[in-house]
């Protein structure tokens, strides 16, 4: 049997409980840029089960992929990475001091997270953190990676 020949990820979409909290998180502390909305209401279940009107919900994109959200899940309902099903995600940025900046933005917003960590056996350093549904979430950037050219010392 050949293999499919995918060409990559074309677009991730998270259920989620609460539409307008999780919007704010991913567009304001992230900085995610809307795409497409919904023009229905997230409430009306017709919406909610139309793929036409995104589920009610809202299309990110960053850095050319499509990152949406679906508001279809119970308020009371939280993620569970022991479960089947996804277990994290993972964005990639493109320096270490990029993971530094966003610890700081999270830390301003007062969302905790984990420490900038190098795994050095897969030459990347990582950011763990969680969205308002505890969803777990990471940033990941090449070790060695700087936002600014190393300064050079003259001898």
């Amino acid at each position: 049997m050949t293999m499919i020949a995918t060409t990559g990820i074309h677009h991730v979409r998270l259920t989620v409980t609460n539409l307008e909290r999780s919007r704010t998180f991913y567009q304001d502390v992230l900085g995610f840029e809307i795409a497409a909305q919904s023009p229905g209401s997230p409430e009306d279940p017709q919406v909610r089960a139309d793929p036409a009107q995104l589920y009610g919900g809202v299309v990110f994109q960053t850095n050319g992929m499509l990152f949406g959200l679906r508001p279809v899940a119970s308020t009371t309902d939280r993620f569970d990475s022991e479960r089947v099903g996804l277990d994290h995600l993972s964005f990639a940025v493109s320096s270490v001091d990029e993971l530094a900046d966003t610890a700081a933005r999270l830390d301003a917003a007062g969302i905790e997270h984990g420490e900038v960590t190098a795994l050095d056996a897969f030459g990347i350093a990582i950011l763990s953190f969680s969205d308002p549904d505890g969803i777990h979430l990471e940033l990941t950037a090449p070790l060695g990676s700087t936002q600014t050219p190393p300064v050079s010392v003259a001898s």
